[in-house]
């Protein structure tokens, strides 16, 4: 019987990519995300190309009522989920403290940790009655360094690498193998979306540098979640080669 992953924000980017590799691996697969007509067409294109079952999600992780009522869906012939990628996330804006718009603020907030921990509790409580269970929290740089006009985004980045090892610890005794990833820039919608799709300022930020893509991490992701029984990678920083941290970047 195949294991079972829950990836969230799989319409795009590292969710995608990752939910690719996961089917590589002849996992069943919930995808979730908002966008509903993408979701369910990718669920149709993993279940032809790899040959596994998928269950498309479609709700805003911001809303508990709606993430309820998904969750509900699950049933007990997908309730046992072996791993939770937990990659939903977002930056708004990059206007300093002084000039920022609070309703950004509380998008990133909803969504990087709010939405985080709900989700993951209601899926944490069947991996405790189990004994088993891998959560791969999807932070980033900026959980790391703060840097100019991320302030709010790199708050929500560094309270995942805290949650991440919160979690760590509190599920320590029941074999609950927890770990993150945090990486540099990476070419995905992330900046489209930052900037309210503006796709010449998108654009800007990737000029001059051969930024990570969606598939590098992926890539990450299948190695945390392959490693034995008795391994587990705690955190992993992947970087671009042109970028040194948060704000060093070399661009040709």
């Amino acid at each position: 019987m195949n294991k079972i992953a829950l990836i969230t924000g799989a319409t795009s980017g590292i969710g995608m990519a990752t939910a690719k590799v996961l089917a590589k691996l002849k996992y069943n697969l919930i995808i979730t995300g908002r966008r509903k007509e993408r979701l369910d067409q990718f669920s149709n294109l993993l279940q032809s190309e790899f040959g596994i079952h998928t269950k498309a999600l479609a709700f805003d992780i911001r809303n508990e009522e709606e993430t309820t009522a998904a969750l509900n869906t699950l049933g007990e012939k997908w309730s046992k989920i072996d791993i939770l990628i937990n990659n939903a996330g977002l930056a708004s804006g990059t206007e300093t403290v002084d000039q920022a718009d609070w309703t950004k603020w509380k998008q990133m907030i909803d969504t990087n940790i709010t939405g985080l921990l709900f989700l993951s509790k209601e899926i944490i409580k069947e991996m405790v009655s189990r004994k088993q269970g891998h959560i791969v929290n999807i932070s980033s740089i900026a959980g790391i360094q703060t840097y100019p006009g991320g302030s709010v985004y790199s708050a929500t980045k560094h309270a995942v690498n805290a949650i991440t090892k919160g979690m760590r610890i509190d599920l320590l005794p029941h074999n609950i193998k927890v770990s993150s990833v945090s990486p540099g820039m990476v070419d995905t919608e992330f900046s489209l979306v930052r900037f309210g799709g503006d796709q010449e300022k998108a654009n800007n930020v990737y000029n001059g540098v051969d930024a990570l893509l969606a598939e590098d991490i992926a890539d990450a992701i299948e190695y945390i979640v392959t490693r034995p029984a008795h391994v587990n990678i705690n955190d992993m920083l992947i970087m671009p080669t042109q970028q040194a941290d948060a704000t060093n970047i070399y661009r040709k």
